[in-house]
């Protein structure tokens, strides 16, 4: 098949400088080598005619407070991101779960498959139900909360909480950008390097600002280049950026029930598809100083908390703040 053909991404990965991949090691599609902050697990899901395993993470209470929490990951990332933010959750007394959605992480990466939030929230609420789990405050991050925002509308029951983090599609990026296919997003894919993925997290995450406790984030998924599993993964990159850019859930913020909080980095200028866009709308999109406002309006009973000059990770960026946020809506 077209999307596993090797001599493409190994002419990409030759033409970046050695120097620039010195510290950072190949990993293979599932991240065999790369050890989570906490014990992984995996349930078997049989989907779409896929014998698929999803990774999570159960990371017990030092002392049960009864509540348990979710945290949904990004795009570009995976559960290990949520280290910090699970060890002082567990030391409050929460059971923390993190998992690493279908075609991410150390999870199964289909080759033939139909990506939707709907389907992701399924294949999530399999894990709260073998687990035994009724509910669960649910924390996304970026595509995690335009995740975490489809589980709730699905499964209103097992949502004691909703936080959105910086979430993603605040606003339909098909009324900005000009549709790309999945072939021309798996060709872009293929394409990204460490410094691809530096350069943008540096324009949209960081506000050229790199510190230290960024690189392991940027190493995790810039070691996938490095590596020949890579097609697998950017195929599955390239069929979640068109489940972004196909599937708004920013009409239906209307009917969420549950107590909800923002937590908006009002920095962020993160938007789908913005390089496609035509100029004069780029500098429109991807403005969180107006759309967490403009979705906290939205959201019956929401609370906001703007975090003024931060990015699109403040559970990274300004941990102290993200962390107070989070605490003195949930506790």
């Amino acid at each position: 098949m077209k999307y596993f053909r090797m001599a493409a991404a190994v002419m990409i990965l030759s033409a970046v400088p050695t120097l620039l991949f010195s510290q950072i090691k190949p990993l293979d599609a599932v991240l065999s080598g790369y050890q989570y902050p906490f014990e992984v697990h995996y349930i078997n899901l049989k989907s779409q005619n896929n014998d698929l395993k999803m990774a999570y993470m159960d990371v017990q209470p030092q002392k049960s407070n009864g509540k348990t929490i979710m945290l949904l990951h990004g795009k570009n990332f995976n559960g290990a991101y949520w280290e910090k933010t699970a060890k002082d959750l567990s030391e409050k007394g929460f059971r923390v779960i993190i998992p690493d959605q279908i075609g991410f992480g150390k999870s199964s990466k289909p080759q033939s498959y139909q990506f939707s939030f709907s389907q992701l929230a399924q294949n999530t609420k399999a894990i709260l139900d073998q687990l035994k789990i009724d509910q669960a405050i649910v924390l996304g991050h970026s595509m995690g909360g335009m995740m975490a925002t489809r589980f709730t509308l699905l499964y209103p029951e097992k949502v004691q909480k909703l936080i959105l983090e910086n979430p993603i599609g605040l606003e339909d990026y098909k009324t900005f950008a000009a549709y790309q296919t999945i072939d021309q997003a798996y060709q872009s894919e293929l394409k990204n390097t460490a410094e691809t993925y530096k350069n943008y997290q540096l324009k949209f995450y960081y506000d050229n600002q790199w510190k230290s406790e960024y690189q392991p984030w940027l190493d995790l998924i810039a070691g996938w280049t490095l590596h020949k599993d890579y097609p697998q993964v950017a195929w599955d990159a390239a069929l979640t950026s068109d489940m972004i850019y196909n599937q708004p859930v920013c009409y239906e913020f209307k009917n969420i029930k549950v107590p909800t909080l923002l937590i908006i980095g009002t920095r962020d200028r993160t938007a789908i598809g913005k390089d496609r866009a035509p100029k004069e709308l780029q500098p429109k999109m991807g403005q969180y100083q107006e759309l967490g406002k403009k979705t906290q309006q939205e959201i019956p009973g929401s609370e906001l908390v703007e975090l003024d000059n931060v990015g699109h990770l403040p559970h990274i960026e300004v941990y102290p703040k993200f962390f107070s946020a989070l605490y003195n809506f949930i506790k």
